[in-house]
């Protein structure tokens, strides 16, 4: 049968390369944290800044919509909880933490 099968023969192997250089390794994984950084982290960082502006500035007389959609102005601001008007004569009690957004003086009565 080793009439059907060539020989081979061995050739000459190329020197084996060493491996990539330490220095591109370390700058590649510098590279990559600071595109986390600038795409991840800061923005994160900054709307979690603007939510807590926001908390912070609740007082009596703002307009405010809360995560669950719910449009209203605030008549008593507490430690934890705000007290929010959504129509003559009814309020509601909703933690700080739960107003997402605050609303333009008068966008409540043009709705």
């Amino acid at each position: 049968m080793s009439f059907f099968i060539s020989s081979a023969f061995a050739e000459a192997v190329p020197p084996v390369m060493e491996g990539p250089n330490p220095l591109f390794q370390v700058l590649l994984l510098v590279g990559f944290l600071i595109i986390f950084y600038t795409l991840v982290m800061r923005p994160q960082r900054k709307r979690d800044k603007a939510k807590r502006d926001l908390i912070v500035s609740l007082q009596k007389g703002d307009e405010v919509v809360t995560s669950g959609g719910i449009a209203g102005r605030i008549t008593k601001v507490t430690e934890g909880f705000v007290v929010v008007e959504v129509s003559d004569k009814m309020e509601l009690k909703f933690q700080r933490a739960s107003i997402i957004a605050s609303l333009p003086k008068g966008t409540i009565k043009a709705i």
